[in-house]
C-alpha cells in the first residue's frame, strides 16, 4: 500500500539515494560510473540538503515507480509511461498550465497515453507545489437544501473548498468538472478551470436497450492521479499527475454504482424491469453486468482506449510473470488487484501476491 511522508524540511536520505543509483546502474549498464555518481550524490547532498537526478535518472525512476506500484493492475506497460520534465515549474500558474498540457498531450483524441509530469521537488528549507484534488477531472458535488447531493458525493469537500476559494459553479449539473486547486510551495492556492478541449467526455449508451441513453450519462477519458508524491531515491516530487487508462469496471462497477458514488445500480435495475423486492432475484449483480456492457460500448464507439477486466487480469499476470523472469518481486495488493466484477472468474482472484514496499514509488502525503 502507499505509504504517508512528510517531506517539508526534510533533508535528502543519502542511504535512499545510493540505493537508487546503484538500481539505476544495475538496470541501464551503458549509464556510465556509478561510483562517481555516488560521489557526486553524497556532495551535493552534503552541500545543499539534496540532489538533482539526471533526466535519464528521473525518467527511469518514474517509469519503476509505476513498475511498483502495488494497486495497478495495469503495470505490463511501465516501460511506456512519457515522462514530461517540468522541475523548473514551481508557481501556481505553471503548475496549471502544465496540468493543462498534460490532459491535452495524454487524451491523445482518444488514444490514452500513459503519461507523468514531473513538477519541482520539494526542498530542505522550501517544499515543492502540491494539487489538492485526487485526480485532475473530477466532478463537482451540489448540496441541496434537502441535504440530497447532485453529483459525485466523493468530492462534497474538494466542492466546498473550491466554493470556499472562489468558484462559482454552475447551475447544478451531475457532471460538472471541478477546477485544480492547485498550492503551491510558498502563498495561497490558485483555481484552475480546465478549458474544454483538455477534458474529453464520453457518453454512455447501451448496445440493446435504447433507453440508457435517456440516464444522460457520461465520464471523462483519463484518469489522471494528481495528490500523491512521486519518490525517487530519498526526493519527493510532490507533484507529479500521472494517468494511465481506465479499465471499465472502474467506471460502470465504482464511480457509477457504489452507493456513496452516483448509485445508479436501482435506476438501471427498474428499467431493465427486474424485481428488486429480493436480493435473491440478483438484480444488483445483472444491473451491474449491464451498466459494465454500456461503459465499454460507449469508449469503444467513441474510439477512446479502455481495456475490461478479463483482459488486464491476463495482463498482469504476464507482467508478473516477466517480473519474476527478471529476478525481481512484483508487489501486488490483492484486494486492488482483483476486478470488481465477476472477480473469481479472473485468473488474479486464485493466488497470493508478495506485498513488499518497494522504491522508487508513488506515496500519499499525510
Amino acid at each position: 500500500m502507499p505509504r504517508t511522508q512528510d517531506w517539508l524540511g526534510r533533508i535528502a536520505d543519502l542511504r535512499e539515494a545510493e540505493r537508487f543509483i546503484r538500481l539505476y546502474h544495475a538496470e541501464n549498464p551503458g549509464a556510465g560510473g556509478q561510483e562517481a555518481r555516488l560521489r557526486d550524490v553524497a556532495r551535493e547532498i552534503a552541500r545543499t540538503g539534496t540532489y538533482t537526478h539526471t533526466a535519464d535518472e528521473l525518467v527511469f525512476g518514474a517509469r519503476v515507480a509505476w513498475r511498483n506500484s502495488s494497486r495497478c493492475i495495469g503495470r505490463l506497460y511501465w516501460r511506456s509511461l512519457r515522462v514530461r520534465d517540468r522541475r523548473d515549474v514551481s508557481t501556481a500558474e505553471g503548475v496549471a498550465l502544465e496540468c493543462v498540457a498534460h490532459l491535452r498531450e495524454a487524451t491523445g483524441g482518444g488514444r490514452i497515453r500513459p503519461t507523468v509530469t514531473v513538477l519541482a521537488p520539494d526542498g530542505p528549507a522550501r517544499p515543492g507545489p502540491r494539487i489538492l484534488n485526487d485526480q485532475l477531472i473530477r466532478y463537482a458535488a451540489h448540496r441541496s437544501r434537502d441535504g440530497s447531493v447532485t453529483g459525485d458525493p466523493r468530492n462534497l469537500w474538494l466542492t466546498d473548498l473550491a466554493r470556499t476559494l472562489g468558484w462559482r459553479g454552475s447551475a447544478g449539473g451531475r457532471f460538472d468538472v471541478l477546477p485544480v486547486i492547485i498550492q503551491p510551495g510558498l502563498g495561497d492556492p490558485l483555481l484552475c478551470n480546465l478549458p474544454g478541449d483538455a477534458v474529453l467526455e464520453v457518453p454512455l449508451e447501451h448496445p440493446d436497450y435504447g433507453w440508457f441513453a435517456e440516464l444522460e450519462l457520461r465520464w471523462h477519458a483519463v484518469p489522471a492521479i494528481s495528490d500523491m508524491c512521486l519518490e525517487i531515491g530519498g526526493v519527493c516530487y510532490p507533484c507529479a499527475p500521472f494517468n494511465g487508462w481506465y479499465m471499465g469496471t472502474e467506471i460502470g462497477a465504482r464511480n457509477l454504482a457504489d452507493h456513496d458514488r452516483y448509485d445508479l445500480l436501482g435506476t438501471v435495475a427498474e428499467r431493465l424491469g427486474l424485481d428488486t423486492s429480493t436480493e435473491r432475484s440478483l438484480w444488483r449483480d445483472h444491473a451491474l453486468v449491464e451498466l459494465n456492457v454500456a461503459v465499454l460500448h460507449s469508449f469503444e464507439r467513441a474510439g477512446v482506449t479502455m481495456t475490461d477486466h478479463h483482459t488486464e487480469s491476463r495482463r498482469f499476470l504476464t507482467h508478473l510473470a516477466k517480473e519474476e523472469k527478471a529476478g525481481r518481486v512484483c508487489p501486488a495488493d490483492w484486494s486492488w488487484i482483483v476486478p470488481p466484477l465477476s472477480g473469481s472468474a479472473t485468473p488474479v482472484f486464485h493466488r497470493y501476491y508478495d506485498t513488499s514496499v518497494l522504491t522508487p514509488s508513488f506515496v500519499h502525503h499525510r
